[in-house]
């Protein structure tokens, strides 16, 4: 994928979505094209987990059949064994339904339709539109020419219809090996679009099916098997990305032949695939990135796999808000990091309750608070909605505080702890640094501070002292062990695959870090998935795996604010 250039920009504020699909089908609801039905489709290959620009897909396919009152389909277009599995398969429908879509009766298969495939193949062949090919696959490539020079006949592209009919039905009866021979469309090998050129549309492949078995060992190419399955589910429009509108006249080709079969011709527009900062999206770079385990699997929170971002904590209120915001058009061009985690922000700054967590503690000791005293503070669940009500936070004489929240040398504009200053412990007490105790080693080791008893806020006269640091705490006798995992962004580079780059190359070292950590009591009540803020820290999610009441476990899944910057032009 090559970098932003004049007519690929980088993004980072939303933009109102484009309507050229939408224009196309009210135009076509006005004519009567379709009889105001809309039909749409989902078509994943199951040989990998869904990213981030499939969601683009299926919140378009699937919004535009909901706005027009129509149904969207899942498909899956298993016709390459080889790489597919139930695995995948099962994964995609959790995507999609995690998503908030549901297909309904609406799950297809490609599978599904062999054997009507396999006799339209047979009747293209009767009808002198197809023809068994014995030229191996590097001389098929050598015959089809370049870009820019025709290809030239194959031997056998005028052997009879009988002969190749003939040669077909042995090729399914298993009588060949795989590569002897394929079947090919008689189109034009001097046609300046190459996908015109002859395709091939049927190779043997002796190999397990994990739906059909061994039933099969020919198997339908993609352009040829994704505009029939499109005409036999009565698909209206086909939607899909940039890259298949160099296919489109194949898929018009196809459907066109068999028109007096198929009694439907779909029709499909493109649209512009997600380029996403700070990521990779090629089905085949994410495989390498698991299998070579340069990260944790396929739901591995740094990845951009559906799997992946709902481990992070994005909701799908989050992901279908990006899909609008970034909208569809014709152009390509990249969309920042940036908008799709400002996303999640605006979601989970209105759903996600506030709570406590010292990321990496220090102890802060106060030295004029009785020992044996303890007493409860009052804190929010959602400063904006005070029905969420309040939750309890004990205070006592040791407490644990950030290490950031302390500096023994301040910098200029430093207004948290330092020797002789005095910040407020938020929904408590004002407090003034009065010692520092050290390790062997000159690390600080606890700060020592005084407390102001007449500061306790929620009290009469508590905020008429005014000190410009507000800091958070947990009380060490309450605090209670986390392991907090703090992700950031896989890549350093903005455009990692781009080019002739090798992305592992700028892979984040820093993109995961893990931090025994301490939170408030309520956390330990969190059910997996669930979402809170940690204040002043950032938003984290309750691992889904591995949070349990005794081992709790959260991801963060952004910070409060973007760290990055805006993402430099290369």
């Amino acid at each position: 994928m090559k970098e932003p250039s004049n007519n690929a920009t980088v993004e980072s504020i939303s933009a109102a979505p484009s309507n050229f699909i939408r224009t196309i089908i009210d135009n076509d609801n006005c004519s009567g094209k379709w009889n105001g039905r809309v039909e749409t489709r989902f078509p994943p290959e199951p040989n990998g987990y869904l990213h981030i620009g499939h969601a683009k897909s299926i919140c378009l396919n699937f919004g535009i059949a909901k706005d027009y009152g129509g149904v969207c389909h899942l498909r899956f277009d298993d016709t390459n064994p080889e790489k597919e599995a139930q695995e995948y398969v099962d994964a995609i429908c959790d995507n999609v339904s995690w998503l908030g879509f549901d297909w309904g009766k609406h799950l297809y298969y490609s599978s599904d339709y062999f054997d009507q495939l396999y006799e339209f193949a047979e009747y293209l062949i009767t009808e002198d539109k197809a023809y068994v090919e014995e030229l191996s696959s590097e001389e098929i490539r050598e015959y089809r020419g370049t870009l820019t020079n025709p290809g030239k006949n194959s031997p056998y592209r005028n052997r009879s219809s009988a002969e190749s009919l003939d040669l077909f039905r042995r090729m399914k009866a298993g009588e060949f090996p795989d590569g002897k021979y394929v079947l090919r469309a008689k189109i034009d090998m001097t046609s300046p679009n190459i996908n015109m050129r002859d395709p091939v549309i049927y190779r043997i492949r002796h190999i397990h099916h994990q739906r059909t078995g061994d039933q099969w060992c020919i198997y339908p190419m993609y352009d040829y098997t994704h505009c029939i399955s499109d005409a036999l589910e009565k698909i209206t429009h086909s939607l899909c990305t940039l890259e298949f509108e160099d296919h489109r006249p194949l898929y018009d080709w196809v459907l066109d032949q068999l028109t007096d079969k198929l009694h439907c011709h779909p029709q499909q527009i493109e649209f512009a695939r997600l380029n996403l900062t700070y990521t990779v999206m090629s089905k085949r770079k994410l495989i390498e990135l698991v299998s070579n385990e340069l990260v944790d699997g396929w739901d591995d929170p740094r990845l951009s796999t559906l799997a992946g971002v709902r481990r992070r904590g994005y909701t799908p209120r989050s992901i279908q808000s990006f899909a609008e915001r970034i909208g569809v058009s014709k152009a390509d061009s990249w969309i920042d990091m940036t908008v799709l985690e400002d996303c999640l922000r605006e979601d989970l700054n209105e759903t996600a309750p506030r709570r406590i967590a010292i990321l990496e503690p220090l102890k802060l000791i106060i030295d004029n608070y009785p020992s044996d005293k303890e007493e409860d503070c009052f804190a929010p669940n959602h400063p904006q909605y005070p029905d969420w009500g309040k939750r309890v936070i004990p205070f006592s004489k040791v407490l644990y505080i950030e290490q950031s929240d302390f500096m023994e040398v301040p910098s200029k504009g430093y207004f948290r702890l330092s020797p002789g200053a005095e910040v407020r412990l938020r929904y408590a007490f004002i407090v003034k640094c009065v010692d520092v105790e050290k390790n062997a080693q000159g690390k600080v080791a606890a700060i020592h501070c005084i407390y102001d008893p007449q500061t306790k806020s929620g009290t009469p006269g508590a905020e008429s002292r005014k000190v410009k640091g507000n800091i958070h705490w947990l009380s060490e006798k309450y605090a209670q062990k986390a392991e907090i995992r703090l992700y950031d962004r896989l890549f350093t580079d903005p455009y990692p695959d781009s080019g002739d780059k090798d992305y592992k190359k700028s892979l984040n070292p820093d993109s995961k870090k893990i931090v025994a950590s301490y939170v408030e009591q309520a956390l330990l009540d969190a059910k997996p998935e669930e979402r809170f803020q940690f204040e002043r820290n950032g938003y984290f999610i309750a691992d889904r795996y591995d949070m349990t009441a005794t081992k709790p476990v959260f991801n963060r899944a952004v910070t409060l604010r973007d760290s990055w910057g805006k993402t430099a032009k290369p």
